[in-house]
């Protein structure tokens, strides 16, 4: 493999008083985080941090979705032509780390693809307890045979050739934005899928869901976020999300107040052997639609697939799986 594809394969990788006011700061979200006082309205910083705490499965000490004979999650590319391409992955998240002085790390997210032009390739990704440092990125190659180092993608970096970028996947802190609560609602409509799918059988996935339209009536927050980096490809995005689970159902994103791009996510519930919290979740599916190139993305989870709180040791979230991986 020549020098300047390896650059190209992590692109292709490149696979979430302060109520009425911005903040200045928001501390790092711990995996204790405790849920807000009953009876209580958090403040917009607040509910950033929950929300990061579902979408990071801070609720588990271990959280995959895994594969299962033939079936796996496939995140499905559509583009305005009509062009489609799909990549079948399984993910697997680590919170199972000490965060005290003695450990450095704070999780581990291993994901391995298995069709498709990354099929064979592998990716482990390291947080560390120091929030100033930058997570560790490590991709095993299948046509080299070995693992490669890479720095920290870039936010708008595109994840899988999807709609969805890497800081909407995993990358975006509470602290990149400034956050408003813009008011409460029932929502109201059903979450999107790409059309021409929904309900058909599909390779890997089995049947593909009808589009989700469980959390209608559910009670949310309205959660402004403006982006803090300059010159970026949007200006502030809104979310709608759960006031008792923190899932976020949806979140549109605005350019010079113009709409851009909308993420969907329908989100599930395990069984309540968490202690009782609302915040253990899992996704059904993601649906992206990028309105300026008018591409479709759709992640399906399979409910099968789902495992959580599983006895792997430690040992399994690192470069030893990675090269164990098959073409």
């Amino acid at each position: 493999m020549t020098p300047f594809r390896i650059p190209l394969i992590l692109n292709r990788l490149s696979f979430i008083a302060c109520s009425l006011l911005p903040c200045s700061s928001i501390a790092a979200v711990s995996h204790d985080l405790a849920l807000p006082a009953e009876g209580t309205l958090p403040d917009a910083n607040e509910v950033a941090r929950q929300v990061y705490f579902a979408n990071h499965f801070y609720a588990f000490k271990n959280f995959s979705i895994r594969r299962r004979g033939r079936t796996m999650t496939v995140l499905i590319n559509h583009s305005k032509s009509g062009k489609e391409t799909t990549t079948s992955l399984e993910r697997h998240l680590n919170n199972n780390y000490n965060t005290d002085e003695t450990s450095s790390v704070t999780s581990k997210d291993l994901a391995i693809f298995h069709s498709g032009k990354m099929k064979g390739t592998g990716m482990l990704v390291t947080e560390y307890n120091d929030d100033t440092k930058n997570k560790d990125y490590m991709i095993w190659l299948p046509s080299l045979r070995k693992i490669r180092r890479f720095s920290e993608p870039k936010h708008d970096d595109a994840w899988g050739g999807s709609a969805f970028t890497f800081g909407d996947v995993t990358l975006r802190k509470p602290e990149d934005e400034t956050h408003v609560i813009i008011g409460k609602k029932q929502f109201r409509t059903c979450l999107g899928t790409i059309n021409s799918l929904e309900g058909k059988h599909f390779r890997y996935s089995g049947q593909l869901p009808e589009r989700s339209c469980r959390h209608i009536n559910k009670e949310v927050y309205g959660l402004k976020s403006t982006t803090k980096f300059k010159y970026w490809w949007y200006d502030y995005r809104i979310s709608y999300v759960d006031t008792k689970s923190f899932a976020d159902y949806r979140t549109l994103y605005y350019k010079n107040d113009e709409l851009i791009k909308v993420i969907d996510r329908d989100w599930g519930r395990v069984n309540n052997d968490q202690g009782g919290d609302p915040r253990a979740l899992f996704w059904k599916y993601w649906y992206g639609l990028d309105l300026r190139t008018g591409q479709e993305s759709w992640a399906v989870i399979p409910q099968k697939v789902v495992e959580y709180n599983s006895n792997r040791k430690n040992s399994f979230w690192t470069e030893k799986t990675l090269r164990k991986i098959k073409r």
